[in-house]
């Protein structure tokens, strides 16, 4: 069963908000895929969400370059990983991508790139324009691993 929820993000703020919370929410096997336009906030709420789980504003650069950015955290590795400029989802296999370990978690920008590689239970966070320039619409899709986590996520605790 897959659950989904609709948030309003006012602002840069709001979007930062909601990073930390699925920050608080992440578990070591977790897949959260970033999805949205260029320029809707993908590269933000994983910037923000990885500084929260560091509890530092700690340099997050983007990985369209190296596609994967590695960020040791305690007991939790987070992968960063940006798909955009694959062609083929054969090359996230090259990549030495097939699931995350029980102490790694995945932040995936574009993983429309590797179609029906990513497994079903992960939660989807898609990042569209909202009514405003700094506003964002965020449409959640949660798999079964996160249907119990997902009201935590749609409002500031």
């Amino acid at each position: 069963m897959t659950i989904r929820a609709e948030l309003a993000l006012e602002d840069v703020g709001a979007t930062r908000a909601l990073a930390r919370r699925v920050a608080a929410a992440l578990r070591g096997g977790d897949v959260v895929a970033l999805k949205g336009p260029v320029g809707s906030g993908k590269s933000e709420l994983a910037r923000a969400l990885i500084q929260a789980r560091a509890g530092a504003a700690i340099e997050v650069p983007s990985p369209s370059f190296t596609l994967v950015q590695d960020y040791e955290l305690g007991a939790l590795t987070i992968r960063h990983i940006d798909l955009y400029r694959l062609e083929a989802p054969a090359e996230i296999e090259e990549l030495g991508l097939s699931a995350p370990a029980a102490d790694e978690a995945w932040l995936i920008e574009w993983p429309e790139r590797a179609a029906a590689l990513l497994p079903e239970d992960r939660l989807e966070v898609t990042l569209l324009q909202g009514p405003r320039p700094e506003a964002r619409i965020a449409r959640l899709v949660a798999g079964p691993g996160w249907a119990s986590r997902l009201p935590a996520l749609r409002a500031e605790p």
